[in-house]
């Protein structure tokens, strides 16, 4: 009698979680995007949010979570409840995180469920107006014989900005002074208002100060140059050989939420990157879509896996010890 009442039981269970997996989502969505408002990152949750909105039938709503290198905000979705209303939009500083910090509260590897992948794009080394440089070279040469006075932003230890900054400096064999923030967005007000010097920022971000003049520009991080910033010159043609970082986005869920709730979430995620607006608007700000067919759930596990495995690599050879 009691196996009949267990098994009566666990069908019900199973009954109503697949009636709630059916009606998803069934209120609001949060996305947290783990980094100031303003940011980049912050453009891309809204641009994906509206479309996916639309999509599922229910708010997505943008929750900045700043701190820590983007890691309070990851914090945030991998303890909320796996039920697909609580997302998160991250970039390379997740990956990053496992190798820079020693007391993550979170599995990077384990603690999200992947949906799909959103887009790539290079870093554009900027700095205020009143910068003494006006080229590659001799912004470079700068900070080699000015590592005592220069100030580099960035928006957390193991954010793209600090590992572009990073690896700038391993380059120059330099140590400067760096200056952190709660997102690249209130990094480049700084930058813009003449208080920081320089700023590896996502051209999502910056191309809009570059096009405004309100930031001098010298170079992009990618292995080419970038079709909005022709002009640009990458970092490997200004001597820094085998100089290399390309920011990227993902979308991700709690650990441990139902298969059927990705689908739909990856769906509506591939339908958003799909419409030619949004198509567009990520071509103006300097950033490409991965390409369909390549950018669903197990795409952007795999896509995980190896950045961890790289930064891991990169972040030991520079003899970084991970921050408690």
């Amino acid at each position: 009698m009691q196996r009949i009442l267990a098994s009566f039981f666990a069908l019900i269970g199973l009954c109503v979680l697949a009636r709630a997996q059916g009606e998803y989502p069934t209120r609001p969505i949060t996305l947290v995007v783990p980094y100031a408002a303003g940011g980049p990152s912050d453009v891309i949750a809204r641009l994906t949010g509206q479309s996916m909105t639309a999509t599922l039938g229910q708010q997505i709503v943008i929750e900045n979570v700043a701190g820590a290198g983007g890691t309070t905000g990851a914090v945030r979705v991998a303890d909320a409840r796996p039920d697909g209303h609580t997302l998160l939009l991250h970039h390379i500083a997740l990956a990053a995180a496992h190798s820079l910090y020693g007391n993550l509260r979170y599995a990077t590897l384990e603690a999200f469920e992947p949906i799909g992948l959103v887009n790539y794009g290079p870093f554009v080394l900027t700095s205020k107006l009143g910068f003494p440089a006006d080229t590659v070279a001799q912004v470079l040469a700068w900070i080699r014989d000015n590592r005592d006075r220069v100030t580099m932003a960035h928006a957390g230890v193991g954010s793209g900005s600090h590992l572009c900054n990073m690896l700038i400096q391993s380059a120059l064999g330099v140590k400067v002074t760096e200056v952190a923030y709660r997102g690249t967005g209130p990094a480049l007000n700084d930058v813009v208002g003449g208080q920081i010097d320089l700023l590896c920022d996502q051209t999502t971000n910056a191309i809009p100060q570059i096009q405004g003049g309100r930031v001098k520009a010298f170079a992009v991080t990618s292995a080419e140059r970038n079709e909005q910033l022709k002009h640009l010159p990458t970092m490997k043609e200004a001597g820094l050989a085998g100089f290399e970082i390309t920011q990227w986005h993902a979308l991700y869920a709690p650990r441990g939420t139902p298969p059927a709730i990705i689908t739909r979430l990856s769906g509506a995620l591939e339908k958003a990157l799909a419409e030619p607006s949004i198509v567009s608007r990520f071509a103006d700000l300097g950033t490409v879509l991965f390409p369909a067919g390549h950018r669903g759930p197990d795409a952007a596990r795999d896509h995980l896996r190896n950045e961890v495995a790289k930064w891991e690599r990169v972040i030991r050879e520079a003899g970084l010890r991970p921050q408690q």
